[in-house]
C-alpha cells in the first residue's frame, strides 16, 4: 500500500515537467484566452510541486549544502532569463523591471521564506536552531550585494536619475559575480560545516539518518526533470504575465506589483522546499535556500542585465526609492539580530512576516 502512492508520486512528477514544457512551446508568444490561462495556471502549480520533489531528490543525493545550492542557482538562472526576455519585450515599462523583481525576491526570501520557516520550526519544535556563522556570512553577502546594486544608483551623479553609468554598472556586475563566487566557494569547500544543519546540542548533521540516498542514476534523472520543471514554471509565468499585467492595471495598482507576483510564482518551489525542511527541524537548510536564492537573484541578475543593456534600448533603472531603502535597511538590521543568537522563537518569525506584509502593502498602495 505504501509503494503504490510513492509510485504514483514518481509517475506524476515525471510527467508534469514534460507537460509544462510542451504547453510552454504551444503557448509561447501568443495571446491566451481565459480558459487557456486557467489551464496554464494548473500546470504551473503542478510544475512547482514537481520541482520541489526533484530538488529534494537531488539534495538528498548530494547532501547539504550542495542540495539547496542546486535549487537556488537553477531558479535564479531561469529567473534571469525571464527578466531579460521581459525587458526585451516590455518597452518603457521594462526600465524598472530588473530592480522591482530583484528587490521583490530579496524581500520575499529574507522576510517571507525566513519568517515562515522560523515560525513553523519554532512552533513545532520549541525554538528554531541554526548555525549563526554560515547564516551570518550569507546575510552579509546579501546585504552587500543589495546595497551595491540597488541603493548606490540612487545617489550616484554620473547619470541623471537612479541609474548607473556604464563604468559603474560594469563594476557592480563584476562585484556581484566575485562576491557570489566567493560565497559559493566558502559554502561548498572551505567552510562547508557552517552551512550544514545542526542538532539542538550544536552537533553538525552531515547526512539524513532516516532514509537511504537515491542512486546516482535517479539523482541525474531528477536533475534533468528539475530543470524542465523550473523552465516550465518561469516560462508559463511569463505566459500568464500579460493577464497579470492587465489585471493589475484594471485594479489601478502600481506596475511594480507585476514584479512581485512573478517573483512569488518563481520562488514558490524554494518556499515549499524550505518549509518542508523547517518542519523536519532542518532550519539551516531552509535558511540556505532563502538567503542563497536572494544572493543568486542579485549576483546573477545584475551581471545579466548589465550585459543585456548593450543591445537593449532604453534606460536601466536600478536605484530604489526612499521607502524601499528604509525597508531594506530595516530588513538587514532585523535579520542580523535574528541570526546572532543562532536560535529563534515565533516572535522573530512574526517580525519578518510583518516586514513582508509592509512591503506588499506599500507595493499595492505606495
Amino acid at each position: 500500500m505504501v509503494a503504490r502512492p510513492r509510485s504514483l508520486i514518481i509517475r506524476w512528477t515525471s510527467l508534469v515537467p514534460a507537460l509544462a514544457v510542451l504547453l510552454l512551446v504551444l503557448t509561447w508568444g501568443r495571446d491566451l484566452p481565459g480558459v487557456v490561462v486557467a489551464l496554464v495556471t494548473m500546470v504551473l502549480a503542478g510544475a512547482v510541486l514537481a520541482a520541489v520533489h526533484h530538488a529534494e531528490v537531488v539534495a538528498h543525493r548530494v547532501g547539504e549544502p550542495f542540495g539547496s545550492l542546486v535549487l537556488a542557482v537553477a531558479v535564479a538562472i531561469i529567473e534571469v532569463a525571464l527578466i531579460v526576455t521581459l525587458m526585451a519585450d516590455g518597452g518603457d515599462k521594462s526600465a524598472t523591471l530588473a530592480r522591482d523583481t530583484v528587490f521583490a525576491a530579496v524581500m520575499i526570501t529574507c522576510n517571507g521564506i525566513v519568517g515562515l520557516c522560523l515560525l513553523v520550526a519554532s512552533l513545532r519544535h520549541g525554538t528554531a536552531i541554526f548555525n549563526p556563522e554560515g547564516t551570518g556570512a550569507a546575510l552579509a553577502t546579501v546585504a552587500t550585494l543589495a546595497t551595491l546594486s540597488l541603493v548606490l544608483p540612487t545617489f550616484t551623479t554620473s547619470k541623471p536619475g537612479p541609474e548607473f553609468s556604464t563604468f559603474q554598472l560594469t563594476f557592480a556586475a563584476l562585484s556581484s559575480l566575485i562576491l557570489y563566487g566567493l560565497f559559493v566557494a566558502t559554502q561548498t569547500i572551505r567552510h562547508r560545516d557552517y552551512f550544514l544543519p545542526i542538532t539542538r546540542q550544536g552537533d553538525v548533521i552531515s547526512a539524513d539518518e532516516h532514509a537511504h540516498a537515491p542512486s546516482t542514476r535517479t539523482a541525474l534523472f531528477s536533475l534533468g526533470l528539475l530543470g524542465m520543471a523550473l523552465l516550465g514554471v518561469v516560462g508559463l509565468a511569463k505566459g500568464v504575465s500579460p493577464t497579470i499585467e492587465s489585471g493589475v492595471e484594471a485594479a489601478g495598482l502600481h506596475h511594480a506589483v507585476v514584479g512581485v507576483i512573478i517573483a512569488m510564482l518563481v520562488l514558490l518551489p524554494e518556499t515549499i522546499a524550505a518549509l518542508r525542511s523547517a518542519r523536519r527541524d532542518r532550519v539551516q537548510t531552509s535558511l540556505n535556500l532563502a538567503l542563497g536564492s536572494a544572493m543568486a537573484s542579485i549576483g546573477l541578475t545584475i551581471p545579466a542585465v548589465a550585459l543585456a543593456s548593450i543591445w537593449l534600448s532604453g534606460p536601466l533603472v536600478l536605484g530604489l526609492g526612499a521607502t524601499h531603502m528604509v525597508l531594506l535597511a530595516l530588513t538587514v538590521v532585523v535579520a542580523s539580530l535574528t541570526v546572532v543568537p543562532g536560535r529563534a522563537t515565533p516572535l522573530q518569525g512574526g517580525v519578518h512576516l510583518v516586514l513582508l506584509a509592509a512591503y506588499l502593502e506599500l507595493a499595492i498602495n505606495p
